[in-house]
């Protein structure tokens, strides 16, 4: 089980990180900015959410390798950019650029929730607010302050439904979890249910409701 949460860390951290070092690099950062917005994404959520927990130090800074894999896959994306510039601007680019970010953000956003949630359910029993309050946070934390760093509104206020997405699949995890349902099967159910809302909305361009 600790083998299968790890694969599931360092492939959100690699789709947060990628998430955030694109949007460093349209707005002309230079190749730290790059990679503490990368950083900051994937592992901000996480951050959060060992504070509010009282996990000291954050996992983020106990085991370096997340942050190391976010640097990594920022520093990655920067070069290939310096490289080929006109990728950002490319047919190729305003194809499938936002596709994989909307993807990369999507996966990020069903790991980070259940994680959250279960490392939540390690400090506290029968609490299912507390539990999906801790997976959206963790979910929705370090886009939060990608956004906050990069001077755009955060994504989850106004862009389609996002933390709503999060919140449905971290309930459904809390419920599986209290069946008699294997913990990787109710949490791969958690992310699909998060992966499947967010995809859908932003296909459908679902919305909720706002002043126009």
């Amino acid at each position: 089980m600790e083998s299968f949460i790890f694969v599931l860390e360092i492939i959100g951290t690699i789709a947060f990180a990628s998430s955030g070092a694109m949007v460093a690099i349209e707005k002309k950062m230079d190749i730290f900015g790059v990679n503490i917005l990368g950083a900051t994404t994937a592992v901000g959520g996480g951050i959060m959410r060992d504070f509010i927990l009282g996990l000291t130090p954050p996992t983020a800074f106990a085991k370096p390798v997340y942050i190391l894999f976010a640097v990594a896959t920022s520093t990655l994306l920067f070069f290939i950019v310096y490289i080929n510039p006109d990728i950002i601007h490319s047919k190729i680019k305003c194809k499938y650029y936002d596709r994989i970010m909307l993807w990369c953000d999507t996966v990020g956003l069903g790991i980070f929730t259940v994680l959250g949630v279960q490392t939540a359910s390690k400090f506290v029993r029968e609490n299912m607010f507390f539990f999906v309050f801790i997976g959206v946070l963790t979910g929705v934390g370090g886009g939060v302050l990608r956004d906050i760093m990069a001077r755009e509104t955060p994504y989850i206020l106004v862009k389609q439904i996002y933390a709503c997405a999060s919140i449905v699949g971290g309930i459904v995890f809390v419920l599986c979890q209290r069946t008699s349902m294997t913990n990787m099967t109710a949490m791969l159910l958690g992310m699909a249910v998060t992966v499947i809302i967010r995809s859908m909305a932003a296909h459908y361009n679902w919305n909720l409701l706002r002043i126009h």
